[in-house]
């Protein structure tokens, strides 16, 4: 029986290395290569005729992590396994909560790819070494991952801190700028990392989620 897979992957070089490690197997076919997430729902749309996709995190325009849920709520027979060089906790925990079936890291050998693909299949979580011991920490520890997730989200530098006390007085991006002798392209840039670091959409949250961890 051949089993259909599809490679998302935004590396063309590393997309092929995947395809050759896949192409030891006769019993492996490469149905379509995505470059982000976007690129793969629109290709699911057009034939869902995929047992297994390869999923990469770090992407643009939607990550792997956000494409894996997508995928599972649509198409929830179709099996997702991360393959990615990020092994860092938050990832782990948020591909597994997004419904991955499992996690392996890039440097896996072909023998190991193909073991992991046909235990997926059966129903099973192929994982690397390193990352099923992250994953029973996490388990264990659930706690001590919120909060080091937390303290991470809320790490601003001095420069943003500034950013963020004169933006919840209501100034504008130019007055800002004026007041901190900065430019106001620089002014939106430290706004932007604000929201990226607070995981907020807008001025509004960002000044809210401050004031309640008390950063201003």
């Amino acid at each position: 029986m051949i089993t259909k897979i599809a490679i998302t992957e935004d590396n063309f070089f590393l997309a092929k290395a995947v395809q050759e490690k896949l192409s030891f197997y006769d019993e492996f076919k490469i149905k379509f290569f995505a470059e982000n997430g976007k690129d793969l729902i629109q290709k699911l749309e057009k034939d869902s005729n995929v047992d297994l996709i390869l999923m990469d995190i770090e992407m643009p325009l939607m990550n792997g992590i956000q494409a894996t849920e997508f995928v599972k709520n649509r198409y929830p027979q179709i099996k997702i396994l991360i393959l990615t060089v990020f092994d860092n906790d938050e990832n782990i925990f948020n591909a597994i909560k997004a419904g991955a079936d499992g996690y392996l890291l890039k440097e896996i050998s072909p023998q190991k790819l193909q073991k992991s693909i046909i235990e997926v299949l059966e129903g099973g979580a192929a994982m690397s070494p390193s990352i099923a011991f992250k994953t029973l920490k996490l388990l264990r520890n659930p706690q001590a991952f919120e909060n080091q997730k937390c303290e991470e989200e809320i790490r601003l530098s001095t420069r943003e801190i500034e950013v963020l006390e004169q933006l919840s007085r209501g100034l504008n991006y130019n007055i800002i700028a004026l007041n901190l002798f900065l430019s106001p392209s620089t002014i939106r840039k430290h706004i932007e990392n604000i929201y990226t670091k607070l995981q907020v959409h807008n001025k509004l949250e960002a000044i809210e989620k401050a004031k309640i961890n008390r950063i201003i």
